[in-house]
């Protein structure tokens, strides 16, 4: 069974508690404080598995934990760092927040490693809280604990070209003779469970990657069948080989089949419909030579008022007849679009899940004549936004309104154009 949905439980490791202790040797009076410090918890890590191509494997394994950080001890011992944890999954895996749905991380092109949960810091042994007036502190700080989330893992094949088409068009047929893919073929009235990934080698190129993905039905942007679970895989591919029957060997009408896959493409997202589009007529060598001229005038004509420029060419997926020039004409297509990859962006940051948890402080300096904001929460969301970006700077500003910042700053008496300073980076207040 292929399965391109998971649902489990992450969790990183807490860190270790710091170490309440003191010298004690002979000669030695006094020796003072030696609590060593607490092990860091274990990140969760997410990494590409070029091996992989399902997440069956989540199905049976639903629970994914990093290994805590051992507590510290004494003569200034350093506790051990809890074990990371790596979690395997296919390229083209989308990481999402259960609850909200929003995307924790995309495991796709470039990103190929993600540590999605941060381990929790070992706290400090007593020997970092020794002054001159508490020589013997019996105080050490805790671990701090781990982090913990319910993720979605889903898989969005990644392929140049999508082939689509109804059941039992020859799909699989085509994509076993052009690649090195091997899909179950036989005279199914039902469809292909699976997508199937194959790499086309053309001669003088370098070739591209192509997905049979499984047969559409009409009323697939409903969900009907498993038409979410289909179409998701078209989202990635810059081109569609659209497969048709020209032969209507069940009975099918090549150009209203046409028209409903790609009404289902056109409900499912617009985006997905305006991908360019070659129809490759299939099944042409049943036809006599001089009678298939007409039946390509018969498809382009009914077609001509929603698709005026789409490319129909002849095929046989079973012979051969046409197959070369299809895969010519699909290189040149890719060649020609400047499109980058497709990347599914940030929406869900894990790092501000206890934030809320963290103190701040809030106060006007009168000889800067600035409004002074400190704290860890600042501190750790500075660390890992990016404020260069729009988008960074946007999440930036919803940190200080839900936290509450920004009332705390008004209720000071903040004015349009008083300058704030957070940790060395000064910004200029506009409501």
């Amino acid at each position: 069974m292929f399965a391109d949905t998971a649902q489990i439980y992450i969790r990183s490791g807490n860190g270790g508690d710091g170490h309440v202790s003191f010298r004690r040797e002979k000669f030695v009076a006094a020796g003072g404080p030696n609590g060593g410090d607490g092990g860091k918890g274990g990140d969760l890590i997410f990494e590409v598995d070029e091996g992989l191509n399902t997440l069956n494997d989540f199905r049976y394994i639903r629970k994914y934990c990093a290994g805590h950080g051992e507590n510290g001890g004494n003569n200034r011992c350093h506790g051990q760092d809890g074990e990371d944890l790596v979690v395997k999954v296919p390229e083209g895996t989308i990481i999402k927040e259960a609850e909200s749905g929003k995307v924790i991380a995309d495991m796709s092109h470039e990103n190929r490693r993600v540590v999605v949960l941060k381990g929790g810091r070992g706290g400090k042994g007593n020997m970092h809280y020794a002054t001159p007036t508490m020589q013997v502190p019996k105080y050490a700080q805790p671990g701090q604990k781990g982090r913990e989330l319910h993720v979605i893992l889903e898989l969005k094949v990644i392929a140049d070209v999508g082939l689509v088409g109804f059941p039992n068009v020859g799909k699989s047929t085509f994509l076993s003779r052009v690649s090195n893919a091997r899909p179950k073929i036989a005279n199914y009235h039902f469809t292909t469970l699976n997508p199937n990934l194959g790499v086309v080698n053309l001669e003088g190129t370098d070739g591209f990657v192509i997905a049979d993905i499984p047969g559409l039905i009409e009323g697939a942007s409903e969900g009907i069948g498993l038409g979410h679970e289909f179409l998701k895989h078209v989202e990635r591919c810059k081109v569609i080989l659209h497969i048709v029957d020209a032969a209507s060997t069940e009975g099918r009408d090549p150009v209203e089949d046409i028209r409903l896959i790609n009404e289902e493409l056109r409900k499912y997202s617009e985006v997905l419909a305006s991908k360019p589009q070659i129809i490759a007529a299939n099944k042409m060598d049943l036809f006599p030579e001089e009678e298939r001229e007409e039946i390509l005038a018969n498809i382009r004509e009914g077609i001509k008022e929603d698709m005026p420029d789409a490319k129909v060419m002849p095929i046989s997926a079973v012979s051969g007849y046409g197959v070369r020039e299809a895969l010519f004409a699909l290189y040149h297509m890719l060649e020609e679009i400047d499109t980058p990859d497709i990347m599914f962006e940030q929406e869900y940051f894990p790092e501000t899940m206890d934030a809320s948890e963290e103190p701040y402080t809030a106060e006007y300096d009168p000889e800067a004549q600035v409004f002074v904001v400190e704290g860890p929460r600042i501190e750790r969301m500075l660390g890992y936004t990016n404020l260069d970006s729009e988008k960074g700077f946007e999440f930036f500003q919803n940190f200080l309104k839900t936290n509450g910042i920004l009332t705390k700053l008004e209720e000071l008496g903040i004015k349009d154009g008083d300058t704030v300073r957070m940790y060395g980076l000064q910004f200029d207040y506009y409501k």
